[in-house]
């Protein structure tokens, strides 16, 4: 066999999706992996991985707090919102940004242990839930002070969350891949996700929108897919009514953002062990 038919087989969608069933059953390695990412991370510390509870908890009470005051909007119901935004949206921002250098982080394990490459995004994604379930308490301290209307539906947030994380698994696989070959992209996407956060509904709602007469601009951040990720999420906790729309947005970019991933996987897999 020529080396050029060698790479004509490795470019083939049986063995890129085999590459995440195999990555996704070697679970005992990424599940391990990732509690040791946390407990490295935090030794010697008293409080670990609540340190980034106390951080986003402080955040959550002092921009809740600020905007509530500058927007006279009601505290009991502007910091739950908040709280929940930036617990989504931490989850969401470290897909994208740790996402980008997955395989360049991973450089020495990728070259020196034969696993599939899935595995080091299962084992991102898994040390992001874990932190996403440190910080869930902050809302659940909150929820407990300012009582929230929670109803059935609200258990609809499960598999909203499901959705986000098989998200955060494409997107990792993405731009980790485009990002390994192309070193530019890693800051280009933390430039745009600085953007993105101002431009999603996170710190301010749509009330605020309306009081500052700027309807139009909420038009144009009905185009921000980011915005119907966090509110599938939000809304069920908050005990709002959910919206169909944001559920289709979520879908329709699930389903393109798995079928790029797995031309990703299937054209450059085999090359990100060079470009590292």
């Amino acid at each position: 066999m020529t080396i050029l038919d060698a790479a004509a087989q490795s470019k083939t969608m049986t063995r890129a999706w085999g590459d995440l069933r195999d990555g996704f059953n070697k679970r005992e390695l990424w599940l391990h992996l990732g509690w040791q990412d946390i407990k490295q991370r935090y030794r010697r510390s008293v409080l670990g991985p609540f340190w980034i509870t106390i951080a986003t908890g402080t955040m959550a009470v002092a921009l809740g707090g600020l905007y509530s005051k500058l927007f006279k909007l009601e505290l009991s119901e502007h910091l739950p919102y908040v709280t929940l935004g930036l617990i989504i949206w931490n989850l969401i921002n470290a897909a994208i940004i740790e996402g980008a250098d997955v395989f360049v982080a991973n450089e020495g394990l990728i070259k020196q242990l034969p696993t599939p490459l899935s595995v080091h995004v299962y084992r991102l994604v898994w040390r992001q839930v874990l932190l996403f379930a440190h910080n869930i308490i902050i809302f659940v301290i909150i929820a407990i002070i300012f009582p929230q209307h929670w109803t059935w539906a609200s258990l609809a947030f499960i598999p909203a969350l499901a959705l986000i994380v098989a998200n955060c698994v494409w997107v990792a696989l993405v731009f980790g891949i485009l990002a390994t070959r192309y070193r530019d992209i890693s800051p280009l996407l933390f430039s745009l996700v600085q953007l993105l956060f101002y431009m999603t509904p996170i710190i301010w709602n749509d009330a605020t929108l309306r009081q500052q007469g700027a309807e139009g601009w909420a038009k144009i951040i009905e185009f921000n897919p980011l915005l119907h990720y966090v509110d599938i999420v939000r809304a069920p906790l908050l005990g709002a009514d959910q919206e169909l729309r944001h559920w289709i947005v979520v879908l329709v970019c699930t389903t393109v953002g798995w079928i790029c991933a797995a031309f990703a996987m299937r054209q450059y897999r085999a090359r990100v062990p060079y470009w590292v």
